[in-house]
This record gives structure tokens, sequence and C-alpha cells, in this order.
């Protein structure tokens, strides 16, 4: 499958077929890479690291992905260039898109991205914006695939803020990929109308299942329990409205128990904020594969270096 100079920017712009073929490609390299063998598909290439937020996983993968393909990674914080301020994204787009062969993007409004993709050229990645966050929904399909061979059919229900860009995200990856996906969230915080319509529409092509509700006895029956901090990065000041609101939807030990399931998983995408949405019994305890799903960050931004720049994608 060729997907060479194709921006990643969202999992609408990708078919079942390719989301299960760059989950395939990091599969593979995971597994090279345990046996300490890194490649070259990325020699000689140059790489823009651009980060209005904050990272752990997202900057480490990407610049050890980088590296471990035999590529230059070159990080840009907020305060290295001008993004926005004394320059428009587009010119930064087509500057950075004549010096370097890709550039990532992790920030705030996706139209920045979506203009980066359009001006400079290149393939660009969404490190994570305000709406949307695919590279991690890869790591996730990877961990469940990893845990129950499969993902059609699977039983996956997020619990928590239902409109941030996790939840969007999973939405459109488990309606592409025939996930049985129920959000349970305060109906204030479902996410937009119409982008679950559209969800809907992939999930009856893929056989999957699209379900929202405040209900918290949906847990019922889930293989996984997924949930997110209450509060995204930049919503700082809706701390104590959202801990009240979303309390009753903390992830505790009767809420796993409450799936009726031995062999339910947590996911969580990191960072956590333990004793809010989730506790420490939970984060800590035998069900969980946060860390897991953590590093197969790294495996599956891979993926998409290599898929999408990759020397061999030619």
């Amino acid at each position: 499958m060729n997907l060479y100079g194709r921006s990643f920017l969202t999992l609408k712009d990708f078919t079942a077929e390719e989301i299960e073929y760059l989950l395939n490609l990091a599969a593979d390299l995971k597994e090279k890479k345990k046996k300490g063998i890194t490649g070259n598909s990325l020699k000689g290439k140059n790489i823009a690291l651009i980060f209005e937020k904050t990272s752990t996983r997202t900057r480490c993968a990407f610049t050890i992905g980088c590296v471990d393909e035999g590529g230059y990674p070159e990080y840009l914080g907020a305060n290295d260039i001008q993004l926005g301020s004394k320059e428009t994204i587009e010119d930064t787009a087509r500057v950075l898109g004549r010096m370097f062969d890709g550039i990532e993007y992790r920030g705030f409004e996706h139209e920045k991205v979506e203009k980066l993709a359009q001006y400079a050229k290149v393939p660009v990645w969404n490190g994570l914006t305000d709406e949307y966050h695919p590279t991690q929904i890869l790591a996730d399909f990877l961990t469940i695939r990893e845990k129950f061979g499969t993902l059609k059919g699977i039983k996956l229900v997020f619990v928590g803020d239902g409109r941030n860009n996790m939840a969007n995200s999973l939405l459109i990856g488990s309606g592409k990929m025939g996930v049985d996906f129920t959000i349970i969230a305060p109906k204030q915080l479902w996410p937009k109308e119409d982008l679950v319509e559209l969800c809907k529409q992939y999930a009856s092509q893929s056989g999957g299942n699209i379900t929202l509700t405040d209900d918290m006895s949906y847990v019922e029956g889930a293989d996984v329990i997924y949930t997110d901090v209450w509060c995204s990065m930049g919503e700082e000041e809706k701390a104590a409205e959202r801990i009240a609101l979303l309390s009753p939807y903390q992830i505790n030990e009767k809420v796993m128990k409450n799936t009726k399931k031995s062999s339910t998983i947590f996911m969580h995408c990191l960072p956590a904020v333990r004793g809010k949405e989730v506790t420490e019994e939970v984060l800590e305890g035998q069900q969980s594969v946060v860390f897991d799903e953590a590093e197969n960050r790294l495996h599956t931004i891979k993926a998409v270096m290599v898929a999408t720049l990759g020397n061999q994608g030619k």
C-alpha cells in the first residue's frame, strides 16, 4: 500500500484498509525494535517537530522514531519560531516545507495543522490539536489488537469528557474499524452531532456501532474502559466546574467490576490526574495497560513517518 507523500491530520482521511496497514507496519517495526533492528527509511530526511503544547509521549516518539530510521529531528518550541505571531502560518509553512522533508505539529487550533499541510507541500503529521489526536488512536488500537487479537466487535467504552479530542478521535477510528464504541458522558459534554452522524455512517459500513449515553450501567460487557483528563490543555479555568460535573464518571474498582468481565482492560492516553478521572488502584492495577499504550506511541508514530515519508514508500 502506498501512502507516500500523504499528510496525517485526522483518521477521517484514511480508509479502514489504510489504518490496518499502518497498524501492521507498526507491529512489524515494534518486533524489529525489540530485536535491536533499526532501519534507514528516513536516511537523509530532516523533520521539523513543532510543539506549541508541551509533550512527553508525542515528542519522544517522534524524536526516537525519526532517529531509529536514520532521520534528523529538529525541535521547534512555541518560542523558537514565529508561527502565527510575527509571521503567518502560510509563510512559515512554505519556509519549513523548503527546508524540511516532513513536519509534525502539536498545538491548539486544528486549522493550523491544516494550513501547514496545505502550504508546506511536504507530509504534515498531527501530534495533537484541540479537535483530534489521531496518532494516539493508532497506539490505542495496536494495544487493543495485542490484547484481544482483533478490533472488530470489541466493545470500547469511553467515560468522561465526551467532546474532547480523544473522544472525537476514538469515535472516528472506531467507526472506521468496526469497533462497538460507547461514550458515557453528561449530555452537555457529548461530541458534535455532525461528527456523530458521520461516524455512524462509517460504522454502518464497517459493522461497528456507536452509542451515546449518560448512564454508567453501559460499562457492562466492556472489553475496554477508556478515560482521559477532565480538563484538556488550555481549559484549566474550567477545572472546578468539570470536577463537579464529572465526578460521578470516575473510573474506580467498582466501575471495573461492573463490566462483569475479568478480561476488561483499562486505557488512558496519559498524563493522568490520579484520584480524579481514575483512581490510583485502577491505574496501577492488573487490568491497566496504560504503559503498553504509551510505548506503542513510538511504534505507531514511526509507522506513520515510514509510510508517508520513508524511502521505500516511493
